[in-house]
């Protein structure tokens, strides 16, 4: 396995597992070293705690990105996350163009909603350059609010195969990449990922364990990318990191005190695991 470098642009919470806390030990674990542009610093998340501080860092992107440039720092994979304004997502943009090696891949979580409903503060001004910035990417991740919010689709109440298709084929046309589409549910118990690359479609289907844990989408999309910078390809490596959540959120359940994430370092071995079992296969 080649040893590459990625860099991850999204906040630091520094309490509560999720965003840049998240990406940068699992994708470290990975076997490949992990960067990060903060685009802010917060003390906790913001789901259910009060009282938190926050470090707007918007202008040092800019700064980060020309010393790296000047130092010909360069990146095998720009992976996003949470950002917060749209000048963020400029920035971000410039960063992709300026920072990649030739044929390097950029992933994009567009980070901006969820059960039907925008993240507070975010408006349709964000939606658009959200939309922009996925245009410009390799991979989307988005869960079905984002995606419905990406191809201008109204929110379902239910979702069932012949919208998911149609979903689909509207996020084909916007990013004409791949898209990993999380959430997508159509059995009581059960949700799942749906892989749509190069014309084929792909599901893979797992168990929905109450109402999950903060910070999961993290550790999913980070994890994806650590499977794709082993090479496993989108399908696996969208597997694994299903199958690698769900084991951080079921040992996590159960815990009344840890409410604010996700135990997901107890599950780094098997993670490990799956990546080599994955990596055989594909040989």
């Amino acid at each position: 396995m080649e040893y590459k470098r990625v860099l991850t642009i999204q906040d630091i919470s520094c309490f509560g597992q999720c965003s840049g806390t998240v990406a940068m030990p699992i994708i470290s674990a990975c076997g490949h070293e992990c960067c990060i542009i903060p685009s802010a610093v917060l003390s906790t998340h913001t789901g259910g705690f009060e009282g938190f501080t926050f470090c707007d860092l918007t202008e040092e992107l800019p700064k980060i990105m020309k010393h790296w440039q000047d130092t010909d720092i360069m990146f095998d994979c720009v992976y996003t996350g949470y950002l917060g304004s749209v000048q963020q997502i400029k920035y971000v943009a410039q960063i992709m163009g300026t920072l990649l090696i030739d044929g390097g891949l950029k992933i994009v979580d567009p980070a901006m909603a969820d059960n039907g409903k925008l993240y507070t503060g975010f408006d349709e001004e964000y939606v658009e350059a959200m939309k922009w910035l996925c245009a410009q990417a390799d991979i989307i991740l988005p869960n079905i609010t984002e995606a419905c919010l990406l191809t201008d689709n109204e929110y379902p109440e239910k979702v069932d195969q012949e919208f998911i298709n149609k979903l689909l084929s509207d996020l084909d046309e916007l990013c004409g990449g791949c898209v990993i589409l999380t959430g997508v549910s159509f059995n009581e118990g059960r949700t799942g990922v749906m892989i749509y690359e190069s014309g084929f479609c792909s599901y893979y289907e797992h168990d929905l364990i109450g109402e999950g844990c903060h910070g999961t989408g993290d550790i999913y999309a980070s994890a994806f990318v650590g499977g794709m910078m082993n090479e496993i390809g989108a399908v696996n490596a969208a597997c694994v990191a299903a199958d690698f959540t769900v084991n951080c959120i079921k040992g996590t359940i159960d815990d009344e005190d840890h409410w604010y994430g996700a135990k997901f370092e107890p599950q780094i071995p098997t993670l490990l695991e799956m990546l080599k079992e994955s990596e055989e296969e594909a040989e």
